[in-house]
């Protein structure tokens, strides 16, 4: 009988633990381990920080669904991996072997690289639950004393699409309170044009992006390198296609909300030899650790390349059918092993989104992810936006069924009408 531990219980960790179950049987033993004892559905932050959702729609404690599984949970932030000794340990002083190990942390949130940024010091964040309801706190402060808002990326950043989704939604939350007219609003990215999305843009989404917002009074400051913020005030540095300093701006605000780079957690990143210098774990094309056999990753904490060099550093996104297809991959790797069978099974490096922009949404499909494509494909619509609310709910009762159905490939694919695209 073997032990798979699977750290991390976010929007990969989750499916994990229900599709190895369901995979392995009760042959072998799977536990969970997860920084906070509850599940949070991250995609829907950005509505928790306008009060378009409140918290408990979008969390559930993780233990009983987990029991009623088979799957065991520890509610611990883990704070060592002995990856020699085939153990993590656990801040209540647990110690927990595994045969297998699966690391699904997501990242650490770097707001520690541009002074003064994050939601303990002057902007806010969608990351986290937690974030997105500060955002909520101060967002409400803001409504009775509005003026000059921020929204974007730092440098570094590799998730470009919470930034736009809401800077569109805070758009569309202060026109229907009627407050619009009294916020400019500016969306300050590193990515070298509106529509990068860290991916060199998808389809016409540099054309798109750009119309969109320009119809909702939205400037934008693309090449733009976030260096301090102080109370009321942004500091960036606009670069040139060069990277040289292009010109400086001093911008004021009453209200930010920006998306940071990433790193590696620090338990992950301080194992040797598992990790590049950023601490995201380096894998082989079967999801597989190059130096650790039995450990496995998935992800945003993985290693990944940026498509592209840009004058101000940015990272290329981990989106939601990629994990999903590193997941699958991992379970049946660890399967195939368990059986004494080669390792054959590989996630896909295809990024497909759905970006809610308040009542209208943009979705785009980049087959692969590197260019050049097969499919390279962005819309607009209503739809989008429908969508994305029926993708959070059937999320959502997922996690809550245990169900290892892939979302993706059973049902975003389709609505999106990749195979007839081309995939």
């Amino acid at each position: 009988m073997a032990h798979i531990v699977i750290i991390g219980a976010g929007t990969g960790g989750m499916p994990c633990a229900y599709e190895m179950r369901e995979r392995l049987g009760k042959t072998h033993d799977v536990t969970l381990i997860n920084a906070v004892d509850y599940f949070q559905f991250v995609p829907s932050n950005p509505w928790i920080a306008v009060g378009w959702r409140q918290r408990d729609a979008t969390t559930f404690p993780i233990k009983p669904y987990l029991d009623k599984k088979g799957i065991g949970f520890i509610g611990q932030p883990v704070t060592r991996i002995d990856a020699e000794g085939n153990a993590v340990e656990t801040a209540d002083g647990q110690r927990i072997g595994y045969d297998y190990l699966v690391i699904t942390t997501g990242p650490k949130l770097a707001f520690e690289e541009v002074p003064g940024a994050g939601p303990e010091a002057y902007t806010q964040s969608v990351c986290t639950v937690d974030h997105a309801e500060k955002a909520w706190q101060e967002y409400q402060k803001f409504l009775q004393d509005p003026g000059p808002a921020i929204v974007g990326a730092l440098p570094g950043a590799s998730c470009f699409g919470p930034a736009y989704e809401f800077a569109f939604i805070l758009n569309k939350d202060l026109q229907r309170r009627k407050l619009r007219s009294k916020v400019p609003i500016t969306f300050v990215t590193s990515e070298p044009y509106a529509g990068h999305l860290g991916l060199g843009g998808v389809g016409d989404s540099k054309l798109i992006m750009e119309s969109a917002m320009r119809s909702n009074d939205i400037k934008w400051i693309t090449n733009a390198k976030v260096t301090r913020v102080e109370d009321g005030k942004m500091f960036v540095t606009e670069v040139d296609e060069a990277g040289q300093p292009k010109k400086e701006h001093e911008l004021p605000f009453k209200f930010s909300m920006m998306i940071p780079a990433f790193k590696g957690v620090d338990a992950v990143a301080a194992v040797d030899g598992l990790c590049n210098p950023r601490g995201f774990v380096l894998i082989d094309e079967y999801q597989r650790s190059k130096k650790y056999r039995n450990i496995f990753a998935a992800g945003v904490c993985v290693a990944i390349p940026p498509v592209e060099v840009t004058p101000v550093a940015t990272g290329a996104p981990k989106t939601g059918y990629m994990i999903e297809t590193m997941i699958s991959a991992i379970v049946e790797n660890i399967a195939a092993e368990l059986s004494g069978k080669p390792t054959t099974a590989k996630g896909s490096w295809n990024a497909i989104c759905l970006a809610d922009m308040g009542d209208t949404g943009a979705a785009f499909v980049a087959l692969p992810q590197i260019p050049p494509r097969n499919t390279n494909w962005f819309k607009m619509g209503k739809w989008v936006h429908l969508a994305k609310i029926a993708f959070e709910k059937y999320f959502l009762y997922k996690m809550k069924t245990g169900s290892s159905e892939p979302i993706y490939e059973k049902y975003i694919l389709k609505l999106l009408g990749v195979e007839r695209l081309g995939q």
